[in-house]
């Protein structure tokens, strides 16, 4: 089997990197790519621990001279067949009937600060790149989009299901959407609640690497060739992008207020709604691990037999 990160080094916690449990963080010295694995448990979505945690990161980021060279971050996902299923809508819950305006303008304002964080490249000359290999819902979607380039597997599923519940997602998706897709279909996608797979995101030029399943990471490292054959070119059109409708703090901001006046308005019919889908998302992950788990305990004891097994005498 073709080795993909012969260089990747796993971060050693330090003073500093200690505090990281929701991200695991890997780098690539050759392809002067840091790699971070988003792993949220129970319920793998956009915790305020993990929320902190990506601030925290890219403060790193920007000021560690340990990571000077690095060109290409990209975020994946640990958590078997998701990538983030968005907002923490347990968290929602509570604040929401608690009316606590301020906690809930806190946690929406710390998403908008780490996804414009992500947008603008940390302040640096670097190459943002989400890999999405399972479903990417809500808060989790708006995230992958805001890179400069989203890569996802076939067989991935992205949207947007606040209208289910009365609610909007209100923290980037109509500003990255618009300005992708154009105002009208970004509309539709925010209003219609469906799921799409990555392959009919990547005709709508919603992604822009599809790759094949189980092929994510050779996709990442394929795209980072590619970009440093004409690394100039590269980098000199995507700060024309965003010299051309460019997303503002402000309109991230404006934007995020609506969406926490709207949800304190919910009623205890949509927040009913919420709890069941947070059951069904939680349900469902823990179905992935134990799948996974399984999985890899089939390889460990297969692989155990055949370095206990004893070749026959010819």
């Amino acid at each position: 089997m073709k080795r993909l990160l012969h260089t990747i080094q796993q971060l050693q916690p330090d003073t500093n990197r200690s505090i990281y449990t929701e991200l695991e963080i890997e780098y690539d010295k050759d392809n002067r790519l840091a790699w971070y694995y988003m792993n949220s448990k129970p319920r793998p979505c956009c915790t305020p621990s993990l929320i902190s945690e990506f601030q925290q990161w890219y403060q790193e980021l920007a000021d560690s001279t340990y990571f000077s060279e690095v060109q290409y971050i990209a975020l994946a996902s640990r958590a078997p067949g998701i990538f983030n299923l968005g907002g923490d809508l347990n968290l929602f819950i509570d604040l929401i009937r608690n009316g606590d305006r301020e906690g809930l303008t806190h946690y929406a304002i710390s998403c908008i600060d780490t996804l414009f964080m992500h947008y603008t490249h940390l302040g640096r000359d670097i190459t943002t790149i989400t890999l999405v290999q399972g479903d990417a819902l809500g808060g989790g979607m708006e995230y992958a989009m805001s890179a400069d380039v989203l890569i996802a597997e076939r067989g991935a599923k992205m949207g947007m299901p606040e209208i289910l519940f009365n609610l909007f997602p209100g923290m980037g998706a109509y500003s990255l959407l618009s300005r992708k897709i154009g105002a009208v279909q970004a509309e539709r996608m925010i209003l219609g609640g469906a799921l799409y797979s990555a392959e009919q995101l990547h005709e709508m030029g919603i992604v822009d690497v599809l790759a094949e399943e189980g092929q994510g990471q050779q996709a990442v490292l394929d795209y980072i060739h590619k970009q440093e054959r004409a690394g100039n070119g590269y980098q000199a059109f995507r700060r024309a992008k965003q010299y051309c409708n460019p997303i503002t703090y402000d309109e991230l901001k404006n934007i995020t207020m609506a969406w926490v006046d709207a949800a304190l308005r919910l009623d205890d019919k949509n927040l009913r709604m919420m709890q069941r889908l947070v059951t069904r998302q939680t349900a469902r992950s823990h179905a992935d691990m134990e799948t996974a788990n399984i999985s890899e305990t089939t390889r460990r004891r297969r692989a155990a037999c055949r370095k206990h097994t004893t070749p026959k005498a010819r």
